[in-house]
């Protein structure tokens, strides 16, 4: 007689984001995009589905998903009969149909169904781009996929080849709603003007706010978006004539009058508000309006920085003292040489003197040991110091233009609503870190780049998943005034969850099967408070998806979610 067993079976957040594919379709878009016409006993769609909920939930490397998948499909402690079909021949088998496949149209897609189904504004794009690196020589690459190269560096590995990744973000709930993968070499100025053509083909219209960062700055970029009727906003970098001088007039004196715009409390110092103003009434060589905008927190950034600097190099000086007119430090050439090194970055902040003295010695002409008739010569030696002192005045003027950056425009919007969309742009770093620590999109362990470019597609759905899911959440939170939520470690409150917030509070939620050989007698949800249901509330996913689980949940094709 067949005696009755207990099966625990892993679930946490795994059915909340299988509710987000359902509703953007992404089941149905990969099976469309990339079909089995070869008849495998798992479908690509399946397959590709799984693994963005890895890239999601907890991503590993492709030989290593199968080992995540035994708790979920085959239950903690037990074999690998339905996780091991998930092999890493098969996973990257259905990269390589889907690097096949048309990717563009599929994001597409998606996208219009992640704006269609929650309602996002696209009246703001934001744009940014950054590197994904690789740790190896990669030198047989597919001419048809991006390929790794040599480039700046965003992750300060210039030992590595790269991959560059733009992304364009929804001011809304700053979701990504499109991407570009570029060879690791490629300029960022010369991303935008096919980009900005990109986004106005999907959203069809020209009627947006694209903002960038100083790359956009350019005239070729600037005209494009102008001639096509659409609006832009970026910053103008150091190098431009119009900001060396102004920085210059404000160093001589000049008087600005300073508009007030808006005051906002600092993000990481509670109880400390920023202050902003703007002064809008100056053109570029172009025509485009330049607002300069001055911030009373970076006021202090800047002030703390020169000083951090000069301080540096002071002590950079000190370290030289006792190491002059010894070994490679005898000569002028040399003492200048080190100098420079050392007060690297201090500009004419810091004034250094070389003082040369020199002094007469007597020594004994030719070889032996001193006698009667032994000859002495005069002998000049030459020994060198330094003292320094602070150009206070440099300085004085310097600080004159603390706290300045200029933003350029070709709207016609007030000063301080354009600073406010310009405020936004950091959020992209913030996607950007999402991307690569809790996605965790590098390394990326693939040889071949042709999957790797197919990879960067399934992390890119995977990021607008976990965009929408955070969205989502504040925006509840707001509605229903709800200020924290107590879901951190050891019961903490946070005011904004983020995706790692809520994947950790869910991580005890299990599946408990009671079953008499192959049959099933009873499944039940265990691990699901009260508190875990006021968060599927939130974050708009119906009771049901937890409720009524029952073994297979996780296969898109057959378990339909209902309630």
């Amino acid at each position: 007689m067949e005696k009755m067993d207990t099966k625990i079976k892993h679930v946490d957040v795994i059915p909340m984001v299988k509710h987000y594919m359902t509703e953007l379709g992404l089941h149905e878009l990969f099976d469309k995009y990339v079909p089995n016409d070869n008849g495998f006993e798992i479908k690509p769609a399946q397959v590709l589905c799984m693994m963005v909920m890895n890239i999601v939930v907890a991503p590993k490397p492709l030989y290593k998903v199968d080992d995540w998948l035994i708790e979920y499909m085959d239950g903690k402690a037990e074999n690998m009969d339905i996780a091991g079909k998930y092999n890493d021949d098969r996973l990257g088998r259905c990269l390589q149909a889907l690097f096949g496949s048309d990717r563009h149209s599929f994001m597409s897609e998606a996208s219009a169904a992640a704006i269609r189904v929650h309602d996002l504004e696209t009246k703001r794009i934001h744009n940014d781009s950054t590197t994904v690196s690789f740790a190896g020589a990669y030198n047989h690459q597919s001419p048809e996929a991006v390929q790794l190269k040599f480039g700046h560096n965003k992750d300060n590995r210039p030992d590595y080849k790269q991959i560059v990744f733009g992304l364009n973000i929804t001011e809304d709930g700053h979701v990504p709603i499109s991407y570009q993968a570029f060879d690791g070499n490629q300029a960022d100025v010369s991303t935008h003007r096919p980009n900005w053509d990109s986004l106005r083909e999907f959203l069809a219209s020209e009627d947006f706010f694209y903002i960038a960062d100083s790359k956009l700055c350019s005239e070729d970029n600037m005209h494009h978006i102008e001639k096509n009727n659409g609006k832009f906003i970026t910053i103008m970098p150091k190098n431009r004539k119009e900001v060396s001088e102004f920085h210059e007039r404000l160093r001589q004196g000049e008087k600005i009058e300073w508009q007030p715009a808006y005051s906002t409390e600092h993000s990481r110092k509670k109880g400390q508000q920023i202050i902003y103003q703007t002064y809008s009434d100056e053109r570029s060589r172009e025509g485009y309006h330049i607002i300069w905008v001055h911030s009373s927190s970076k006021e202090k950034v800047d002030l703390n920085t020169r000083e951090r600097r000069i301080a540096k190099a002071e002590e950079n000086l000190k370290e030289l003292l006792p190491k002059l007119n010894r070994y490679y430090l005898k000569s002028k050439d040399q003492i200048e040489k080190a100098i420079t090194k050392a007060s690297k970055g201090v500009g004419n902040f810091v004034k250094v003197e070389i003082i040369e003295e020199k002094t007469t010695q007597e020594v004994k002409k030719g070889p032996g040991r001193p006698g009667s008739n032994t000859q002495y010569a005069d002998k000049e030696q030459i020994t060198y110091h330094i003292q320094w002192h602070r150009d206070e005045k440099a300085i004085e003027q310097a600080s004159k233009a603390d706290g300045i950056f200029p933003l350029i425009t070709n709207a016609t919007l007030p000063a301080a609503d354009v600073l406010r969309i310009y405020k936004k742009q950091p959020f992209l770093e913030k996607r950007f870190y999402t991307k690569k620590s809790i996605l965790e999109v590098a390394p990326v362990f693939l040889k071949n780049n042709q999957r790797i470019e197919a990879m960067l597609f399934l992390y890119f759905i995977a990021l607008m998943l976990v965009s929408l899911i955070e969205r989502n959440i504040r925006r509840q939170m707001l509605e229903e005034e709800i200020e924290s939520l107590p879901i951190l470690p050891a019961r903490m409150k946070t005011k904004a969850p983020t995706w790692n917030n809520i994947r950790f509070f869910f991580r005890n939620v299990h599946l408990a099967l009671i079953t008499k050989g192959e049959k099933i007698l009873q499944s039940t949800v265990k691990g699901v408070t009260e508190l875990h249901y006021l968060l599927l509330k939130l974050l708009k996913v119906p009771f049901s998806v937890y409720d009524n689980l029952q073994d297979g949940w996780w296969n898109f094709e057959f378990i339909k979610e209902t309630g």
